[in-house]
């Protein structure tokens, strides 16, 4: 009996969501073909067409789903500054339900008929293998240089990201930009406040102010920067006004090599 399993999962915030969905969904489709040329998981006496019938299609299945509960996990778990903790959540998330998956398309393709209920439990272990690979190569491949802003050259168009500053802040210095949930929090010379968007959207209207991302849910005005504290690994960036930033281990070179500290 021919058994498989396929997961893939991808983090929002290493760079736009749409970037972190089709690179997830091109290393699903790769993982699919090479196990479908290698006849994984006793599938080789199958023919060639009948394996890459099954092997891809399953995997982008499981790269659609994992993305689903990479969205969901990274609301609880800072997957910057704990991918391994994140690979086993996206793992126990994502087998459960691709085991049934697997069970359920593996009859059909191979059998003609669905599997016996009784077969479900053998599908977990290969589900379980795969799964955890390709979180793994997800999380840790899906690490991504900061997204940079610049001030503009001449005849560039100014950054738009002002614009949606509240009334009470319309021509304040931007200091910060720190996501919460659907919303992210603007802090300026003159207060704080919150406007509902995306930070990768609010990534690309900053474009014309010099800075960077320090952290999958900040951006940082570099002119802002007054202090940097560095200790277990990490970095702290302090602003003007006494905002205290993280920068994240997978943005600290880059930053580093920036100048920014």
């Amino acid at each position: 009996m021919p058994t498989l399993s396929s997961a893939a999962t991808m983090r929002r915030h290493r760079g736009p969501s749409g970037t972190a969905a089709t690179r997830g969904l091109a290393i699903a489709a790769a993982a699919g073909v090479v196990l479908a040329l290698m006849g994984a998981f006793n599938t080789v006496a199958a023919p060639l067409w009948l394996r890459l019938a099954y092997w891809i299609p399953v995997m982008l299945a499981g790269a659609v789903w994992g993305h689903a509960c990479s969205r969901r996990i990274e609301r609880w778990i800072d997957m910057d500054e704990r991918p391994w903790l994140t690979v086993v959540a996206l793992t126990a998330a994502i087998t459960g339900p691709v085991s049934l998956l697997v069970w359920f398309v593996t009859g059909l393709l191979f059998e003609r008929e669905v599997y016996p209920l009784r077969t479900l439990p053998l599908m977990v272990g290969p589900v379980l293998i795969v799964t955890a690979v390709m979180s793994a190569l997800n999380v840790f491949l899906g690490k991504a240089q900061p997204v940079q802003t610049h001030v503009p050259v001449a005849g560039a168009p100014p950054a738009r990201f002002p614009d949606r500053l509240p009334m009470k802040l319309r021509g304040a210095s931007i200091r910060a930009v720190q996501a919460e949930d659907h919303y992210l929090r603007i802090h300026t010379d003159r207060g704080s406040d919150l406007i509902l968007m995306r930070l990768s959207d609010a990534l690309d209207e900053l474009e014309g102010l010099e800075g960077s991302q320090t952290h999958r849910s900040w951006w940082v005005a570099r002119d802002a920067v007054r202090d940097v504290a560095r200790g277990d690994g990490r970095a702290t960036l302090t602003l003007e006004g006494g905002i205290t930033v993280p920068v994240s281990r997978r943005y600290a070179r880059a930053l580093r090599e920036a100048g920014w500290y």
